[in-house]
């Protein structure tokens, strides 16, 4: 094997060039995941949510979801993982929202219908996020675990028990 050899000159820049490249290029922990990637390879979303179903005392419209809506993919389970969403909190105090589910767009799971179980992240956090907060768009940080789980609110097929969450930057 042939070992390169450097003048201490050589070594000094080349070693110290890495502390002149920006954040972004460095390694990050988590893996950045859309929507997209929670549905299975090979389950297209048009199949998820079939025709659904009126209520017609409550006035509203139910969705039946079929298999797919609760196939998962298993691939992200354990992975730390960084995904932007909308909060929908369980439960609030003084200090904020520490238990809430994650969605894609703004308004899901309040004025219609949920979206379906493997389009639903249920979140816990340490550190509780700000009341004042709630409606803007957020990027939550941690470890995904596929597990389906119900609510009051909605059947959920994903959860993170978030080491950080930070304000979606457009």
């Amino acid at each position: 094997m042939i070992i390169p050899r450097f003048t201490r000159r050589q070594f000094m820049l080349t070693a110290g060039a890495g502390a002149l490249l920006p954040c972004g290029v460095m390694a990050s922990p988590f893996r950045e995941i859309t929507w997209d990637d929670l549905i299975p390879p090979g389950v297209p979303y048009s199949e998820i949510i079939g025709d659904g179903e009126i209520d017609e005392q409550a006035d509203t419209w139910k969705p039946i979801f079929d298999e797919n809506a609760t196939k998962l993919n298993t691939a992200l389970d354990g992975v730390s993982v960084k995904l932007p969403g909308y909060i929908i909190p369980l439960d609030t105090d003084a200090d904020g929202v520490s238990r809430f589910i994650l969605v894609p767009y703004v308004g899901a799971c309040i004025h219609v219908p949920p979206p379906p179980p493997n389009q639903l992240v249920f979140v816990t956090t340490a550190t509780p996020w700000p009341s004042e907060n709630l409606w803007d768009a957020v990027w939550v940080y941690g470890r995904l675990s596929t597990r389906l789980q119900s609510t009051e609110i909605a059947e959920i097929g994903y959860q993170i028990v978030a080491t950080s969450i930070e304000i979606y930057e457009w």
